[in-house]
């Protein structure tokens, strides 16, 4: 029997809405399979407004990679404090980011890395805050948690880095403060590897049921930290080194 996606898209925005949190999916309602995944986020999506930026992330440099879509609403662009009591957790992950300055629309010829490279306009050093409709992380079963926008909350952009095409983001030492002191410190750190690899997966085919890629998206890559919670009061900075740096509050 078919996964009934609308009940789950329906269980996971009620949850945003009444901040009840959900120990599972209802029965009958639990995503099977990747291709189920998408069909839950594109139909919470399509209730969450502007479609804005990209998170996207693989287990293995070799691995598919999975991609959802961000909403302006969740983008911030300044270290303006986030209040702890608007999310359910507040893990934290440092990442690099891409925004792109020209359109990549869906077409029937794949597009190839150099294309995808000429669209992006900066690169950024980015926080995304980690977050759950579900009671906590891992509570229930990976397919559920990957439906659930795959576990965003937020985004902090950091200032742009317009000469970005020597950077080799594998190679980019990373420092994740908390109040201060050193949480993370190492030199990459990305499961994914080349995070050029998942722009171009998403420009070829994740994109496309949106409308694809628009200029102004932030395109974010996979943690180079691991996740990490904290708790209100925090203040969060990811530095990496000789190429930017980003900042906020958990207030």
């Amino acid at each position: 029997m078919a996964t009934d996606v609308t009940a789950a898209a329906h269980a996971l925005l009620e949850a945003r809405r009444t901040r009840q949190w959900l120990s599972a999916l209802p029965e009958g309602a639990r995503p099977q399979n990747a291709a189920e995944v998408v069909e839950i986020q594109a139909l919470v999506a399509a209730q969450l407004g502007p479609i804005a930026g990209w998170k996207v992330g693989a287990a293995s440099p070799q691995a598919e990679p999975s991609g959802v879509p961000l909403h302006a609403r969740n983008l911030r662009f300044d270290a303006t404090p986030y209040a702890a009591a608007d999310f359910n957790v507040t893990a934290i992950e440092a990442e690099v980011g891409y925004r792109l300055g020209a359109d990549l629309p869906p077409r029937e010829a794949p597009y190839t890395r150099e294309e995808v490279l000429a669209a992006v306009a900066t690169m950024h050093a980015t926080i995304e805050i980690v977050d759950t409709r579900f009671t906590a992380l891992h509570v229930t079963d990976p397919l559920s948690h990957t439906a659930d926008q795959g576990n965003h909350g937020a985004l902090v952009v950091g200032p742009a880095v317009t000469d970005w095409h020597g950077v080799e983001p594998t190679q980019l030492p990373v420092t994740l403060r908390f109040n201060g002191e050193v949480a993370v410190q190492h030199v990459g750190g990305n499961t994914a590897g080349d995070p050029v690899r998942m722009l171009v997966w998403l420009a070829n085919g994740a994109a496309h049921r949106h409308g694809g890629l628009k200029a102004g998206m932030v395109i974010t890559t996979g943690s180079c930290t691991g996740l990490l919670h904290v708790p209100a009061g925090t203040v969060v900075q990811a530095v990496f080194d000789g190429f930017g740096s980003v900042e906020t509050t958990i207030a």
